[in-house]
């Protein structure tokens, strides 16, 4: 089972290719998305990289948080599930608002 890694403190400059050969060091590489503005197009500086199998995921954590990579300290963790959102209908409560004119 794959095992999706945060990666941050990216330099703007950083590639996908950049995190697939860094971390092809530490095992099997599945994926690597680099997370960038969707007005700009540049890069948010943070990524994520899923590795195929957690005990490789173990390994990249160890060996590359920290790592200097392009002059920036990189972090690297597990990567935490996305937090849904609030949105959709909005319901502010309250009851019914019919007028009712009688003096």
């Amino acid at each position: 089972m794959a095992t999706k890694l945060f990666v941050g403190n990216l330099s703007f400059n950083t590639t996908s290719a950049d995190l697939e050969t860094l971390f092809g060091q530490a095992g099997a590489v599945s994926s690597v998305t680099i997370i960038s503005d969707k007005f700009t197009g540049r890069s948010r500086g943070f990524g994520f990289v899923e590795m195929s199998s957690p005990q490789e995921a173990q390994v990249a954590i160890e060996r590359f948080n920290g790592y200097d990579l392009q002059g920036r300290a990189l972090t690297v963790n597990e990567a935490k599930p996305q937090e849904s959102r609030p949105g959709g209908s909005r319901s502010f409560g309250g009851g019914s608002r019919s007028g009712g004119g009688n003096r």
